[in-house]
């Protein structure tokens, strides 16, 4: 049985591909006088939407976020991946900013203190997500030392204490006193009202 030799191709002067050798001539025509090759991305582009191609692919058009100038076929790509004026959120604390402020922020936000409930400690929130991995809670040694610390914090709470009621004391004494005196000279008025009453009506009868 004969086996079929590979069929020859000839390059299309007008669009560059490989046409069969024996289609050459009927694709030559018919691709020049349909066919166009785009002059800024090369693609071969019916005639009749070339102007259409050019408008929604290569028109100039300007970002609404940066305002930058650019090919409208990349327009999305620059609003989704690389416009500094895209809004991208926080890493730490998940608040939406505009791309061109996040360094600076996070720079801050990272350097914030959050209090692992494990271990107890005030970590930065930079290393919050490798501390967890790590942390392996509160040891004995932390707990004696922070038991230490009570201990040895208690005298001194009484102390101020004692201190603080020392000085209530001297107050709370003049406060008795005040109200001592008051009580005393509204008795003594109101002796001697009675007193002055009484005489006016003894002299009075007389």
């Amino acid at each position: 049985m004969a086996v079929a030799s590979e069929e020859t191709t000839s390059i299309c002067n007008h669009c560059g591909r490989d046409i069969p050798s024996a289609n050459i001539d009927l694709h030559s025509v018919h691709c020049a006088r349909n066919l166009e090759k785009c002059k800024i991305c090369g693609d071969m582009v019916p005639k009749r939407h070339a102007e259409e191609h050019y408008l929604n692919t290569h028109a100039p058009v300007s970002c609404s976020l940066c305002s930058e100038t650019m090919e409208r076929d990349i327009l999305a790509i620059h609003k989704g991946e690389n416009c500094p004026q895209r809004i991208v959120t926080c890493e730490f604390c998940e608040f939406p900013l505009p791309a061109v402020d996040l360094a600076e922020h996070q720079e801050v936000c990272g350097n914030r203190t959050e209090l692992c409930h494990l271990c107890r400690r005030y970590i930065r929130l930079r290393e919050r997500y490798s501390h967890e991995n790590n942390c392996k809670g509160v040891t004995a040694a932390d707990t004696v030392a922070e038991s230490s610390r009570d201990v040895g914090a208690a005298p001194e709470r009484d102390q101020v204490r004692d201190r603080g009621a020392r000085r209530r004391q001297p107050q709370e004494f003049s406060t008795r006193r005040l109200i001592f005196t008051i009580a005393i000279t509204g008795i003594a008025v109101l002796l001697g009202s009675l007193f002055f009453q009484r005489k006016a009506e003894s002299n009075i009868v007389h």
